[in-house]
C-alpha cells in the first residue's frame, strides 16, 4: 500500500515516513506534500492508496484538500495526523477514515492504516454524505466515537447494542466497547429499523437477537449472536415486543 504524507512541518512529515516504513506492508512515497497544492498534484501522479493528511496547512488546508478528493471516485482513503482534535466532525464530513492527534503513536497509526484498506475506501462515498444525512433523515452507516487512539469508526452493522448509563452510552461491538456522548433516545430514532429498544436503557442489534429466557427468578435475558456467556435483561413491558419480533426473525 502505497502511503503519501502531506504536512507543512518538515519534522513531522519525516517521522510520519520512519513510522510508516517500520510497518509491513505499506511504503511511505519517497516526495511528500507541504501543502494542499501539492497533495492534490501529488495524488494524481503518484495514485497513492492512503494519505496521511495535516488539517492545518497554509493555502488549501487539509479539509479543502480532502473535499477535492472526495471528487475523485479513485480517491485514497484519508486519515487525519493533526494536533487539533476539535475537527474531528468536519473531517468525517469529508470522506475520513482515520483521525489520529499528534504526536502519532505507532499502534495507533497501524490501526488507522489498516482500517483504510480498499474494503473500507468502498465506505467511502457514504461516508461523505455524512454532512447531508441530518437534512435528509438518512441514517449513519457508521458512528464516531473519540478513544485515546483519536477517533474510531464503527460501522452500524457492527454493533451489537447500545446501554445508557447516566450521561454517557455504551457503544458495544463486534471487537469491543466505546463510550458515545448521544442519547440514547436520538439513536433509537435514528436506527429504530435495526435496533430494537429492550429495556429503558437498552437498544439492541435485531440482526443478533439469538433467543429470550426466563430465568429461576422470573426475569427475562436475551442472548445475542457473537456475545457468548453475556445476556441482557428485558424488562417486562418489552417482553411482548421482543417476542413479537422474534416470531417475525
Amino acid at each position: 500500500m502505497k502511503v503519501l504524507i502531506a504536512d507543512d512541518e518538515p519534522l513531522a512529515r519525516e517521522r510520519l515516513a520512519r513510522l510508516v516504513a517500520a510497518l509491513p506492508g505499506y511504503k511511505a512515497l519517497p516526495e511528500m506534500a507541504s501543502n494542499g497544492h501539492e497533495a492534490l498534484r501529488l495524488v494524481e501522479e503518484q495514485r497513492p492508496d492512503i494519505i496521511l493528511l495535516d488539517i492545518r496547512m497554509p493555502g488549501l488546508d487539509g479539509l479543502q484538500t480532502a473535499a477535492k478528493l472526495c471528487e475523485d471516485s479513485d480517491a485514497p482513503a484519508v486519515v487525519f495526523c493533526t494536533a487539533h482534535g476539535e475537527y474531528a466532525l468536519d473531517a468525517f464530513a469529508v470522506s475520513a477514515v482515520g483521525y489520529l492527534l499528534k504526536p502519532v503513536r505507532s499502534e495507533d497509526l497501524a490501526s488507522a492504516l489498516a482500517k483504510a484498506q480498499r474494503p473500507n475506501r468502498m465506505q467511502l462515498a457514504s461516508l461523505g454524505k455524512a454532512g447531508n444525512q441530518a437534512e435528509t433523515g438518512q441514517a449513519r452507516s457508521h458512528i464516531s466515537a473519540r478513544t485515546r487512539k483519536g477517533i474510531e469508526l464503527i460501522p452500524i452493522e457492527d454493533v451489537l447494542y447500545f446501554i445508557a448509563d447516566h450521561k454517557y452510552v455504551t457503544l458495544r461491538h463486534l471487537h469491543g466497547e466505546v463510550l458515545l456522548d448521544e442519547p440514547l433516545k436520538s439513536l433509537e430514532e435514528e436506527f429504530g429499523d435495526e435496533f430494537v429498544r429492550i429495556h429503558r436503557n437498552a437498544l439492541v442489534a435485531r440482526s443478533r437477537i439469538e433467543c429470550l429466557q426466563r430465568t429461576s427468578m422470573g426475569h427475562f435475558e436475551l442472548c445475542l449472536k457473537d456475545l457468548e456467556g453475556e445476556t441482557l435483561t428485558v424488562s417486562r413491558r418489552h417482553v411482548p415486543g421482543v417476542r413479537r419480533l422474534m416470531d417475525r426473525l
